[in-house]
């Protein structure tokens, strides 16, 4: 039987388990969670989910979310995100919200992971990371959950389109864009393409 020190030592400050990562090193996995929760090694996040929290000269930091959702999903493609990102855009978007947005291959829904909610949200495709072009897009995609004046955004995403690289965000609309995104653009940049014919 692996004692409870053996299961320790694979443990690491800052990571997150799945209790099945746990069963490489425990022929008595409960048992051993229990032990390492009352030795305050572990925190149970969610179902399941466990943090070795890392210890910091403030105190405990919370577990990361990259890792948080990796050990969640059980998978390392998806794309975090949250619609304050829209304001680095400069299109009228000024609200702060609160939740993060995760778009991912395999759960769709709200999950409390670790004291904080996280948006699942299903998607066939997302970049590996942010961009102007890919925001831009999902600002279009979702500007019916944005309680900003829609219109007027709507307005400056025009504008802000035609300032950027027209290769480019004609790629991330084909790539990211819902239907009514995709008919908002192809009109903006039908007439960027006119603007420079005539």
């Amino acid at each position: 039987m692996r004692t409870l020190d053996q299961v320790e030592k694979h443990l690491h400050p800052g990571a997150v388990y799945r209790r099945s990562d746990l069963e490489k090193w425990s022929k008595a996995v409960d048992r051993h969670l229990q032990q390492l929760q009352k030795k305050g090694v572990l925190t149970k996040l969610s179902g399941g989910l466990y943090y070795y929290p890392k210890k910091t000269v403030f105190g405990e930091a919370p577990a990361n979310d990259q890792a948080l959702v990796a050990s969640f999903l059980k998978d390392t493609r998806f794309l975090l995100t949250t619609p304050n990102a829209y304001n680095s855009l400069d299109v009228g978007t000024t609200q702060l919200y609160n939740e993060t947005i995760v778009y991912n291959h395999k759960r769709h829904g709200r999950f409390q992971l670790g004291g904080r909610v996280f948006d699942f949200r299903m998607k066939p495709h997302f970049p590996s990371k942010l961009s102007p072009e890919f925001l831009l897009v999902d600002l279009v995609n979702n500007i019916e959950r944005l309680a900003e004046d829609k219109e007027q955004v709507l307005n400056n995403a025009k504008k802000k389109a035609l300032s950027m690289n027209t290769k480019a965000l004609s790629k991330a609309v084909l790539q990211y864009g819902g239907t009514r995104t995709r008919k908002f653009f192809a009109e903006v940049l039908e007439k960027d393409s006119l603007r420079y014919v005539s």
